[in-house]
């Protein structure tokens, strides 16, 4: 059982920086694959990044590479994302979620754990 908790959300301008935080519970946080994933208003939930629970592996979408890093501290059990160079069709509900697959999943059915998300509004 894994709980997740994220924050670090909030109003920027565009071109700006942000990083969410994802707080786990749980003593086996590393046997999990970790990823974000965001819902804009009006519109579905889609995948940003994901990261094997080791971290040794990445995965991230088109539209936010080069600019989001995603890290993790499995001592801590804690995930980061790190959004730079921020776009206003970045904003939306960002989440954190967790999987026992192995690798980096895209697929959001392939997540157990979810947290509540936190809000990440870039305005132009």
């Amino acid at each position: 059982q894994v709980h997740l908790v994220e924050s670090g959300g909030g109003l920027v301008q565009a071109g700006a920086s942000l990083r969410l935080s994802c707080a786990a519970s749980g003593r086996t946080f590393s046997w999990y694959a970790v990823g974000w994933f965001r819902q804009a208003p009006g519109k579905q939930r889609e995948f940003v990044v994901a990261m094997s629970g080791s971290g040794t592996n990445t995965d991230y979408a088109d539209s936010v590479k080069g600019r989001f890093t995603i890290s993790r501290d499995n001592a801590e059990n804690m995930v980061y994302l790190q959004m730079n160079s921020l776009k206003p069709e970045d904003t939306a509900v960002y989440y954190c979620a967790a999987s026992l697959w192995g690798g980096v999943p895209r697929l959001q059915n392939n997540y157990s754990y979810w947290g509540q998300g936190t809000q990440v509004t870039v305005s132009s």
